[in-house]
């Protein structure tokens, strides 16, 4: 019989998420962690390969990482944590295990605030452990329609950190803003580099519904393959739109793991969900348990960074920024740095703090980010530097550039590195405020256009503004617009005398 409620369905949505940790070695060996670029399988060792008789040596590094997070995301830390094994058969799963934490991890019980449709909504964070990631399967089919799979084992061992949520989320828009508010909470504790194209930040989401007013958790199934934050809300919507149209055609949400297919738009089956004891968790016997010492701990905690959401609301308060700018500029550490440092260089400008810091905004958000986006780089890649942003702010407010002639030298710096001062100079972009020579171009500009002068002596004051262009056409947009207004209007008074027309 079909399911109906009177107030509808509720959807439930809790996320697990891995990220990649950025360390120098993986997780129990001295391998590189940085191994996207390696040739496959060149960057293994007995430890990553799951040799008899390998032993595993925690990364330091990855376990400060993980207390940094949980006390970025207000956990408690664990005084006691442990690793286990976590046994299951796959072919990209090296030892027939994997090292992870079950119920002593090192961080648990946090909360995450979100905003969404204009409040904010806490999430719980139900834990934060470490594991290792798993090897990269590689499927290839022959053109005679053989398939089969290679494995390239460089990614096994990498450090990964688990974040996992409770079941708080009640729609595909809340579960994306999460990751991406949880994303640049990561970025700006600089603990991953949060690539989802990359693999280094991977979500995966249990999802089911049940009758509005119910406070029971119903059948869920698990949701992979999402790679951006696009896909995660498609896969999401479709997901709990297939659920109730199961459950209101009599059907039955069974669990199972589900994959997303983004050129079809659906999720498929892949296999039926396993269950925890399935796994067969016990403690790993190669590795003591950890410490996580009070000192060791409040040592982490002094470090933490001003984290997005207050950096975003003292952007606002301090440089006078519209809360929208300060969101988009604090959205990536490297970002909000390269601002704060560029309002911070010693220019020529002496414009008040909030102009100078909107007009920075303005370029950052703008042109930058544009540059950045054709050339496929973040901010730290770029050969822009902070410095010259705000030289080239300066060159605007002292009038050597037009916000026109800017966008020129600003690609210029960008693409070479020069400062924006050198490149006006040197390549004659500066704006030429001699009025002896803008005067010439003011004369040639009304002998050749008599049409427009006649125009404004019979009084379409307009036909000036034409003339002001005809100048800056002349000068090939290098003329201080304000010594062109100003001369234009001065020559055609004189000429009205001239003429008795005033």
């Amino acid at each position: 019989m079909a399911l109906s409620s009177p107030g509808g369905f509720e959807t439930v949505i809790g996320l697990e998420v891995h990220a990649q940790l950025k360390t120098r070695s993986k997780m129990f060996c001295s391998c590189r962690a940085d191994y996207q670029s390696a040739p496959p399988n060149s960057a293994v060792c007995p430890v990553c390969l799951g040799m008899p008789g390998s032993l595993p040596v925690v990364n330091r590094k990855a376990v400060e990482h993980t207390i940094a997070t949980g006390l970025a995301l207000n956990c408690r830390i664990a005084h006691l944590t442990k690793f286990d094994r976590k046994n299951y058969p796959y072919p990209d799963l090296m030892k027939g295990y994997q090292i992870s934490q079950y119920d002593m991890p090192i961080a648990s019980d946090g909360s995450l605030e979100i905003e969404i449709d204009g409040g904010k909504l806490p999430v719980g964070v139900t834990r934060v452990h470490l594991e290792e990631d798993v090897a990269k399967l590689q499927h290839v089919r022959e053109p005679d329609g053989e398939l089969y799979s290679l494995v390239d084992v460089n990614r096994s061992g990498v450090p990964l950190m688990e974040i996992v949520s409770c079941p708080d989320l009640r729609s595909p828009e809340q579960a994306r803003r999460y990751l991406t508010t949880l994303r640049a909470i990561l970025q700006c504790l600089d603990v991953t580099t949060g690539s989802m194209e990359e693999g280094s930040f991977r979500c995966d989401a249990n999802v089911s519904i049940r009758p509005a007013g119910s406070q029971d958790l119903m059948t869920r199934a698990e949701v992979k393959n999402m790679n951006s934050f696009r896909s995660v809300f498609n896969a999401l919507t479709y997901e709990v739109e297939r659920q109730k149209a199961l459950v209101s055609d009599g059907g039955r949400v069974v669990q199972e793991t589900r994959g997303w297919v983004e050129e079809r738009g659906v999720t498929v089956s892949q296999r039926t969900k396993e269950h925890a004891h399935d796994y067969r968790y016990f403690p790993e016997p190669d590795i003591p348990e950890l410490v996580l010492n009070a000192p060791w701990v409040e040592e982490i905690r002094a470090a933490l960074p001003e984290l997005p959401a207050r950096r975003r609301d003292r952007f606002a308060a301090q440089y006078g920024l519209p809360v929208a700018d300060a969101g988009l500029l604090t959205a990536r550490k490297a970002t909000a740095d390269f601002f704060e440092e560029a309002l911070a260089s010693k220019g020529a400008g002496d414009a008040p703090t909030d102009r100078r810091a909107k007009a920075l905004s303005n370029w950052l958000l703008g042109d930058v980010a544009r540059l950045l986006n054709v050339g496929r780089l973040t901010i730290e890649e770029s050969k822009l530097k902070p410095r010259h942003l705000s030289e080239l702010v300066d060159l605007i407010e002292s009038g050597t550039l037009s916000s026109t002639l800017a966008k020129t030298v600003l690609q210029n710096s960008f693409e070479t590195g020069r400062p924006p001062s050198r490149i006006a100079q040197d390549d004659g972009w500066a704006l030429i405020t001699d009025s002896n020579l803008v005067e010439e171009s003011v004369r040639q500009a009304i002998s050749q256009n008599a049409k427009a002068v006649d125009d404004y002596l019979r009084g379409k004051e307009t036909a000036a503004k034409f003339l002001v262009g005809q100048v800056m056409r002349i000068t090939k947009g290098k003329a201080n617009p304000a010594v062109v207004i100003d001369l234009v209007e001065r020559q055609l008074g004189a000429l009205q005398k001239h003429n008795g027309r005033v």
